[in-house]
């Protein structure tokens, strides 16, 4: 008979705690986080009007007008000529994270620079392997035109990030709703200079949304929004779209994505937003 020994349960219990993720190689993580919480295709797919364009996964184009800018999603497949088929991992981590291309040149909003600098060394390399599995596809985007200053840099580059323990369902789920899905951006109202006020109204919501749909503002995720909410409702409103009173959310909340979410991701989001101060 196999020996009980204290390393053999130390094990047990660690596999229990971590869960079904781990094993999976690099490519198949960065493809579960791409294609669920951090919603890349959300804003990199162009959309037609019966949604995103066949053949054109990642491919860029998406117009993303507001006030201070209109910016065209860029194309992230790994196509040479139009995509980043010939940026380095450690350049496409740079524009990620750091918000920097190769050229030196900022990205603007809506990319949520502020957030993903704390997404994790192992995540970030995981995205960008997935990146460039995808099919390459030829698209040319036109340049973003911004009616407002952008920042020189978003901060000093970015050092090691380590994972975030996955046993502690607050703080992972904390992890998962802001360096990764950024909910916490989209769903906090904007602040003096027009970008959510992340310091004083953490996920109040109230933010306004420009599209073909019409415009939609983000609801409050606090408990002062989602607190007569059951767990139960509250996952089903993140991976349908549908209220418990039957209505709809509007884009751009990325309901196909947040389908494809693990259970204990789901649930490390809700322990999360349970957690936040009423707002």
């Amino acid at each position: 008979m196999f020996p009980i020994t204290p390393a053999v349960i130390a094990a047990a219990v660690l596999a229990a705690l971590v869960g079904p993720a781990q094993g999976e190689t690099r490519v198949e993580r960065g493809r579960y986080l791409t294609e669920s919480i951090v919603a890349c295709g959300n804003c990199h797919t162009p959309q037609g009007p019966d949604g995103p364009l066949p053949g054109m996964a990642l491919a860029g184009g998406l117009k993303i007008e507001d006030k201070p800018f209109t910016a065209y999603a860029s194309n992230i497949t790994p196509d040479k000529a139009t995509g980043i088929g010939r940026w380095t991992d450690a350049q496409i981590i740079a524009a990620i994270r750091e918000g920097r291309r190769p050229d030196g040149s900022i990205i603007g909003p809506p990319m949520p620079i502020g957030l993903y600098r704390d997404l994790s060394d192992s995540d970030v390399r995981a995205i960008v392997a997935y990146l460039r599995t995808v099919k390459p596809v030829r698209n040319q985007v036109q340049k973003s035109a911004y009616r407002m200053p952008l920042p020189p840099s978003y901060g000093p580059p970015v050092g090691k990030v380590p994972d975030v323990p996955r046993a502690d369902k607050v703080a992972y789920g904390r992890y998962l709703a802001g360096p990764a899905g950024h909910c916490v951006e989209c769903h906090s109202p904007p602040g003096p200079n027009g970008a959510p006020d992340l310091a004083n109204k953490l996920g109040a919501g109230g933010f306004s949304f420009y599209g073909p749909w019409g415009t939609s503002v983000s609801t409050n995720i606090t408990p002062a929004g989602i607190g007569r909410l059951s767990d139960a409702e509250l996952k089903k409103v993140i991976t349908t779209g549908v209220r418990p009173d039957g209505s709809r959310l509007k884009p751009p909340m990325g309901v196909s994505y947040y389908a494809r979410m693990r259970s204990e991701d789901l649930d490390a989001v809700v322990a999360y937003l349970r957690s936040l101060p009423v707002r």
